[in-house]
């Protein structure tokens, strides 16, 4: 495990958001980041690359592609002690990203809501984030994955060493949080649908 040198930050629940990016950046972590959590970063003097610079795709379909990128998802898949892999993302101009911040489009919240409209509830069925999330998990070796916002200040205590690292136990108890996390996310949306469909 190496430095955590890259960290891509997108959340609908900006909880806490601020003094954590901005612990990053003063550790020297590049933050990559999205709309409106771009917008509230720069807002508090964070420094911030949008996703689109690093992709060098924009963002489009409304919103719904913004993520759904090689760059992304090569940068996060790329296990870094296999030198095909490195080799490859090199190849392609691929950056490592080394830590994920991600929580999702709030489905559970849109759909608790009086008389919402379905199409509503459909454009917040999220698919970058959850997809950002098994990436980073699936790699979590090299890639801190962060999905809760109470696990802020646990991590930045114990990057506060000089390899601004976490040990292999925290970033595997994240990346199961994760699954947990998405599996629960799915569940609610196959719930509404089948509702819907059932018209419940």
């Amino acid at each position: 495990m190496a430095k955590i040198k890259r960290a891509l930050i997108s959340v609908s629940n900006k909880k806490g958001l601020v003094e954590f990016a901005r612990t990053l950046a003063e550790k020297g972590v590049e933050i990559l980041s999205t709309g409106g959590t771009a917008k509230a970063l720069r807002d508090a003097g964070i420094p911030v690359k949008d996703v689109s610079e690093h992709t060098g795709s924009p963002e489009m379909l409304d919103g719904r592609v913004k993520t759904l990128h090689p760059r992304i998802h090569g940068g996060l898949l790329s296990r870094r002690d296999n030198p095909k892999d490195m080799e490859e993302i090199k190849k392609h101009g691929i950056d490592t990203i080394d830590m994920v911040v991600v929580n999702l489009y709030p489905f559970e919240e849109t759909i608790s809501k009086e008389g919402v409209a379905f199409a509503d509830a459909i454009e917040n069925i999220d698919i970058g984030g959850p997809a950002m999330l098994r990436s980073a998990s699936k790699n979590f070796q090299d890639v801190a994955v962060i999905v809760d916002p109470a696990d802020y200040e646990k991590i930045i205590n114990e990057m506060k060493g000089p390899n601004t690292d976490l040990s292999y136990e925290t970033r595997l108890e994240l990346a199961k949080k994760v699954f947990r996390h998405t599996s629960r996310y799915d569940a609610i949306i196959a719930d509404y649908l089948t509702k819907i469909t059932e018209g419940k």
